[in-house]
């Protein structure tokens, strides 16, 4: 037995150490917003995820791997949950790159929404005190103290400002900013551990600076609101787009880097399927998962009471044009890209002003669609080369234009032509000539060959090696177009496939490059590029035959509904095809989550 004097001061010892950790826990909660507390749930779980790997990710051991990616999926999807804030957003862009990942994390991430509870109204007060030195109520006119809308990082509240106008108002949550940094700088250190001792992948480059300023440029609401004025500027410049897109206004005098106050929209949510079906008066796929499912989370706005008798010209392909040409332009005229176009930052509401026609009071109204689209935190603006570059491909891979992709992925340090040229376009593509052969890459064992999970994960970590040769040459904004090009994907894909969303793309980024100096203030026929020109002509002849498969696959659809089938559309046979691609390539299983968006 211990001697008296022993135990006595181990249970003070104890005491002491039980109130030290106490304190500083509540400190952590109280002063610093649960940093420390944070930091070390994810230095935990990642040092599990570390160890997991380390000792179980053997040939010996291949049975056993699927259960470890599902461990490891479902530490990080309980980590960023847990945490919340941004690690919300960190998730949700791992989840838009989670296509060649293993399908624990296609199917976790795929339902990664970012939702919160709504933080109380005195809290929200203190906000506005901080920043306007006025109460919510002092300042407007009427304010809802219940947030119509609630993420992880800030929430909306109606408001009425003393002019009449209705507004939307966008709160940043308070302990969001003091979180930021130490987030990021375990993000960081995560990433760095994940590239050097475990995995062995180039995943830093991607993280170090260009999403992480990113990140932090979405907490700025300043800056929110100012692609918010620039996008809509550009929109009322681009004929192609006026009406059909809006951008709501911003109220300066009523906006802080915490606070943002914009008109308010009565309108569709675009993911709220059955209300949409009945304005355009479509009845939309059967979709069950991603994006559209109707979860225990999703907000049901419904149809406004000024669209109860309106019918929207068009349906859904007006709508899915309309938003398709607007990310065209934004990626390859404008070099001002949004990349965070899930469907509850779209709604769909009548034009205001446009023609109506009706035969009785009980017919609905005809009106023409107007997109609208809202959080305009996360943008990325496209060098000038990089965006002509990125055009060149997208022309070149349609066109079978072989020495064009050679020289982009080259000189972006892309040494899979292949993998990159699928993921760009969301359709299988195989680079190579007409005999077979292939100047861009060669085969790396046989891709038929029925494989383990062990062999699985080794080739898959091969190829992505190969793909990513130079990540010094790899333009970054790349991360954030593909994300955007997934969930515009996923949005015609979950409509039904109403338009050739590759089409349309396609005739922007060949436009592009018809023009030698864009927005220029010169006549259009003294800016045009003759040997531009001249291959937009033969891009289109080849554009054709496109249009033939889009075609023919609406008609296959129709046929297939009318007997009762499932009704696929065209972006389903693409994800279908690119399943197969990455199944008989890599011997990779790609869920049906990962096209989501």
């Amino acid at each position: 037995m211990l001697p008296r004097i022993s135990r006595s001061r181990l249970v003070k010892r104890t005491a002491y150490t039980t109130f030290g950790l106490g304190a500083a826990y509540l400190a952590d909660t109280e002063l610093n917003a649960s940093a420390v507390t944070r930091n070390l749930r994810t230095l935990w779980t990642c040092a599990l995820i570390s160890a997991d790997y380390k000792l179980n990710f053997t040939p010996d051991h291949a049975d056993r791997i699927p259960a470890i990616h599902q461990r490891v999926a479902d530490r990080m999807y309980d980590l960023f949950t847990s945490n919340g804030g941004l690690y919300i957003k960190i998730g949700q862009a791992i989840g838009a790159n989670a296509a060649l990942m293993p399908a624990p994390f296609q199917q976790k991430f795929a339902r990664l929404f970012d939702d919160a509870p709504q933080i109380p109204y005195p809290t929200i007060a203190r906000v506005f005190q901080r920043e306007f030195n006025k109460s919510p109520q002092e300042l407007f006119a009427y304010f809802d103290e219940k947030a119509v809308a609630s993420a992880s990082v800030a929430q909306v509240h109606k408001a009425r400002t003393w002019d009449g106008d209705w507004v939307a108002v966008k709160v940043q949550k308070p302990d969001v900013g003091r979180q930021t940094g130490y987030d990021l700088m375990a993000f960081r250190a995560v990433m760095w551990a994940f590239e050097k001792w475990v995995f062995d992948l180039p995943v830093y480059f991607a993280v170090v600076d260009f999403i992480s300023t990113h990140l932090r440029a979405e907490l700025d609401f300043i800056a929110e609101a100012s692609n918010a004025q620039r996008t809509a500027s550009l929109i009322a410049s681009e004929p192609r787009l006026v009406g059909k897109v809006h951008i709501p206004k911003v109220y300066p005098e009523y906006s802080t880097k915490r606070v943002l106050t914009a008109e308010w929209i009565d309108g569709v949510r675009l993911s709220d399927r059955e209300a949409l079906g009945r304005v355009v008066g479509e009845e939309l796929p059967e979709k069950s998962g991603g994006m559209f499912a109707d979860t225990a989370h999703e907000k049901k706005n419904g149809i406004p009471e000024s669209m109860y008798h309106v019918k929207l010209k068009g349906g859904m392909r007006a709508i899915m044009h309309a938003m398709v040409e607007l990310f065209s332009a934004q990626m390859f005229d404008w070099g001002f890209v949004h990349c965070d176009p899930h469907p509850g930052n779209i709604i769909i509401r009548a034009r205001p002003g446009s023609a109506l026609s009706s035969k009785s009071s009980s017919t609905p109204v005809l009106r023409d669609p107007q997109l609208v689209l809202l959080d305009h935190g996360l943008y990325v603006t496209i060098r000038p080369t990089v965006k002509r570059q990125y055009a060149s491909l997208w022309r070149a891979l349609l066109t079978s234009d072989w020495d064009t992709i050679r020289n982009v992925t080259e000189s972006w340090g892309v040494g899979e032509a292949g993998l990159f040229a699928s993921a760009v376009l969301m359709r299988p593509v195989k680079i190579g000539r007409a005999n077979g052969s292939n100047p861009l890459e060669k085969a790396h064992g046989d891709p038929s060959k029925e494989l383990n999970a062990y062999e699985q994960s080794v080739r898959m970590k091969e190829r992505l090696k190969r793909f990513l040769v130079d990540t010094d040459k790899m333009p970054k904004e790349l991360i954030f177009l593909g994300r955007n090009m997934r969930i515009v994907q996923g949005n015609n894909q979950s409509l039904g496939s109403p338009v050739n969303r590759i089409k349309i793309t396609a005739y922007w980024a060949s436009r592009s490059l018809v023009t030698m100096h864009e927005r220029s203030s010169r006549a259009w026929w003294t800016r045009l590029d003759a040997h531009e020109l001249w291959r937009d002509v033969l891009f289109r002849t080849a554009m054709f035959s496109l249009d033939i498969v889009f075609w023919v696959s609406k008609i296959r659809q129709r046929v297939r509904a009318l007997l009762g089938l499932t009704n696929g559309g065209f972006e389903d046979e693409l994800e279908r095809s690119v399943r197969g691609f990455a199944r008989s390539a890599f011997g990779v299983e790609v869920g049906p989550e990962a096209f989501e968006g």
